[in-house]
């Protein structure tokens, strides 16, 4: 855990991948230019302390992943949330085999969530069943922007959507994370768009519906749906970074998110390897609404604290020590922060 001024931090990094990225695992030209991209935002919003070379982020391996989170990164525990990306990787993006493996021998340390493609049908169907038992699963990432032959991306209400939620449901996984934020080349921006979060909430209201990256840079669209849709959390990967580039910037995402869903419902994620947590914990501990954005109140510690591990903690059911726990927020379900004190309400 971190510590800061006498205070301690449960850190759970609801957001990390194993990837391979190198030369031969590349299909065509397009896995290179996902990889290229995601190293655009790797040199563009971190500081210059942390830079890793090129070839450095092609591929990490499991060791350095457990020295970056455990041993310098303050990550108590650390969720897998891998993209296949078989049409641009002959082994596919995230490492399916070396991620799980890693997640099995630490299991106090790593949990691993898989992904299912709905536009593989019945087969792929059957292949949620095994992978549910192969691996345990408790969530899945979803990349509906990803390629499948003709197929720039599908929407989460589609009909074979509602088959593979419907079978979540039977097998106990009730975690859906997904996609919905900045495009990543050569993918279609508008199939990450949020509309389709607001109707699979309101049908699925037994799974929880992880928006990952809060919807950027639809922020305002996520924010009135979730808003209304207690199931809907916020996932700050790519979001936090924004700290050392445009703290204001980030400071306005920060006071969204708190003003309409509360401090229960976002996560910290470092969307390692992108970025290493270390720096993220630490500046986001420091991290305060600079007072002229005074329509924002102040980022209180529980606050701190929910956010960077304690939620996430309890939608996955991970041990926190007794005098790391908060009470729960006593909240609204829906509506903005506030908004039973607002006149005429």
């Amino acid at each position: 855990m971190y510590r800061k001024d006498d205070t301690s931090y449960f850190i759970v990094d609801a957001h990390v991948a194993l990837w391979d990225a190198r030369a031969e695992n590349q299909r065509n030209i397009h896995g290179k230019q996902f990889i290229d991209c995601f190293y655009d935002y790797h040199r563009n919003l971190s500081p210059e302390s942390e830079l890793w070379s090129y070839e450095e982020y092609l591929y990490q391996g499991g060791d350095r992943l457990m020295h970056d989170l455990f041993e310098v990164g303050h990550v108590d525990h650390a969720i897998f949330q891998p993209a296949h990306l078989g049409e641009f990787y002959h082994k596919g993006f995230g490492q399916t085999e070396e991620a799980s493996e890693l997640a099995a021998a630490h299991p106090d340390k790593l949990t691993y969530n898989h992904h299912f493609d709905p536009r593989n049908g019945e087969q792929g169907l059957d292949q949620l069943r095994l992978d549910a038992e192969k691996y345990h699963l408790k969530g899945v990432k979803l990349y509906t922007a990803e390629w499948h032959g003709e197929s720039r991306g599908y929407k989460l209400d589609d009909p074979w959507a509602y088959r593979y939620f419907e079978e979540c449901r039977k097998l106990g996984i009730k975690n859906i994370h997904v996609h919905k934020g900045p495009t990543i080349r050569p993918l279609d921006r508008d199939a990450f768009d949020v509309a389709d979060v607001d109707h699979v909430a309101s049908d699925f209201t037994d799974l929880n519906f992880v928006v990952e990256h809060c919807g950027l840079p639809r922020l305002e669209d996520f924010c009135w749906i979730a808003t209304q849709e207690p199931n809907v959390y916020a996932g700050l990967a790519v979001a936090i970074p924004f700290m050392h580039t445009r703290p204001k910037y980030f400071a306005q995402i920060m006071g969204e998110l708190l003003y309409w869903l509360g401090e229960d419902r976002i996560f910290f994620s470092s969307d390692y390897a992108l970025w290493t947590p270390k720096w993220l914990v630490e500046s986001f501990v420091d991290f305060q609404i600079p007072d002229e954005l005074s329509e924002y109140p102040k980022i209180t510690t529980d606050q701190k604290k929910k956010i960077l591990g304690l939620n996430a903690a309890k939608l996955y059911d991970i041990p926190v020590p007794a005098e790391l726990q908060l009470a729960d927020a006593d909240e609204t379900a829906t509506g903005p922060r506030g908004a039973d004190e607002m006149v005429g309400a």
